[in-house]
């Protein structure tokens, strides 16, 4: 079961590829199962804002990639 996903905002959003319902819960099926998109007044402020919602995401088995934008963030 996938627990914190945050709700949809006019700054983040959540996509999802690799997940179903089930019992009224969302769950992975698998793979590469989200996609957190968020936007922000700076490339860095929107790393930032990425990282502290997918801090609150958690299932088992979770990994996610940990350079989001560093080619756009210097420093």
């Amino acid at each position: 079961m996938i627990s914190g996903l945050p709700k949809e905002t006019e700054e983040s959003m959540v996509f999802h590829a690799g997940t179903t319902a089930q019992d009224g819960h969302t769950v992975t099926s698998g793979g590469r199962v989200l996609c957190v998109t968020t936007l922000a007044s700076t490339v860095k402020a929107a790393q930032m804002h990425a990282y502290e919602l997918l801090r609150g995401i958690s299932f088992e088995g979770a990994q996610y990639r940990r350079d989001i934008g560093h080619r756009a963030v210097k420093g």
